[in-house]
C-alpha cells in the first residue's frame, strides 16, 4: 500500500514512516499543507493521512479541496478532545480519525479497518461479485461503485460500505454498535458520531427522499433503516 502522510511533526513521521514500512507499506510525507494537496490530488497514493493543524492550508481546507477531486481513503489526526475538528473532518470526507496522541498499532488498525471492504488485506483486491438495487440505486459490489438514476455517486470508501450494510438488510433497523463494528472496525466510542456524520452524507449524496418516503430512516436511540419503498 502507497500511503501518503501530511504532518509537520517531522519526528512523528520519522516514527510512523518507519513503522508503517515494517508492515509493508510504502509511505511519502509531506510537511505543508499545499504540497500535502498537490501530492495528494497526485493519485500516486492508495491511502492518506492527515493532520488537521499545518502550515501552507490547515487539514481541513485541504480535505475540502480534495474530495472535490478524489475519493481516496483519508485518516485524520486531530487533537485529543477536539470534538469539532473530528465532526468537521468527518463531514468534509474524512473516511475515520484517530486523536493524538495514540498507539501506531491503533493507526495501522484504523488503516486496515478502512480499507478492509474494498481490499483483501494491504493492496489485493476482493473478487466481489453482483450487484444490488434499491430504489433508483444500484450497487455494484465488484467495482464499488454507485448509480442514482444511471449517474455515478462519488463515495468514500466507508460511505460505500455504510450503503452496502444497509441496504442488504434493507427494511430492517441495524443498531449504531453493529454499523460501527462492520464498516469502521472498531467500537464507538462515548459521544462519538462518525457513524451519524457519515449517514448524513449519504444522504446528501444519494438524496434524502425516494417517491416521498424517506431513504435512510433515523430509528432513534437505536440505528438506521434503508426503506423498503
Amino acid at each position: 500500500m502507497r500511503i501518503l502522510l501530511i504532518d509537520d511533526d517531522t519526528e512523528l513521521c520519522d516514527l510512523l514512516t518507519e513503522y508503517l514500512t515494517q508492515e509493508g507499506c510504502t509511505v511519502s510525507t509531506c510537511h505543508d499543507g499545499r504540497q500535502g494537496l498537490t501530492a495528494a490530488l497526485a493519485g500516486h497514493h492508495d491511502f492518506v493521512i492527515l493532520d488537521v493543524m499545518l502550515p501552507g492550508c490547515n487539514g481541513i481546507d485541504l480535505l475540502r479541496q480534495l474530495r472535490r477531486l478524489s475519493t481516496v481513503p483519508v485518516l485524520m489526526l486531530t487533537a485529543r478532545g477536539d470534538a469539532v475538528d473530528r465532526i468537521v473532518g468527518l463531514e468534509m470526507g474524512a473516511d475515520d480519525y484517530l486523536p493524538k496522541p495514540f498507539d501506531p498499532r491503533e493507526l495501522v488498525a484504523r488503516i486496515r479497518a478502512i480499507q478492509r471492504r474494498g481490499e483483501n488485506g494491504f493492496g489485493t483486491r476482493q473478487a466481489v461479485p453482483g450487484k444490488l438495487t434499491a430504489d433508483d440505486l444500484l450497487i455494484d459490489l465488484g467495482t464499488r461503485t454507485v448509480f442514482r438514476n444511471s449517474d455515478m455517486v462519488p463515495l468514500t470508501a466507508v460511505e460505500f460500505s455504510l450503503l452496502h450494510a444497509l441496504v442488504k438488510r434493507i427494511g430492517q433497523v441495524v443498531n449504531r454498535e453493529e454499523l460501527a463494528q462492520e464498516v469502521l472496525g472498531r467500537k464507538l466510542e462515548m459521544f462519538d458520531r462518525s457513524i451519524d456524520v457519515h449517514i448524513s452524507s449519504l444522504r446528501r449524496k444519494l438524496g434524502h427522499n425516494v417517491n416521498g418516503i424517506e431513504r435512510i430512516k433515523t430509528v432513534r436511540s437505536v440505528g438506521y433503516m434503508y426503506s423498503r419503498i
